[in-house]
């Protein structure tokens, strides 16, 4: 994978990404792209827990427009704070939002 002027390459394929590193074009993202984005950031295989968290946020993402909180999260998708960075270490909104391909959440830094 190489990153470029806003371009990665995923799978073979070029998308444009923003300044920290989420897909810009949702339609970019599939399971595979997802897999993918896991393992660069660290995760070997996703889980089905990590599936529910993904599936959650962009669920969120398709009815508000917005990537789900950390709070949010916690609260609504059915993975606890705990599992929730055990799942996504360091920045789980974050790193699932990216996964997710969706843009970073607001009040993430």
């Amino acid at each position: 994978m190489s990153i470029a002027a806003g371009v990665k390459e995923i799978l073979g394929k070029s998308m444009q990404v923003d300044a920290d590193g989420n897909l810009v074009d949702l339609k970019d993202w599939n399971e595979e792209i997802a897999a993918e984005i896991a393992k660069e950031e660290g995760i070997e295989k996703l889980t089905e827990d990590h599936w529910k968290v993904i599936n959650f946020m962009r669920k969120v993402f398709s009815e508000t427009g917005d990537s789900p909180s950390i709070r949010k999260l916690t609260k609504e998708s059915g993975v606890d704070t705990k599992m929730l960075y055990a799942l996504f270490p360091k920045g789980p909104a974050k790193k699932a939002a990216k996964i997710a391909g969706l843009p970073k959440p607001k009040g993430c830094i």
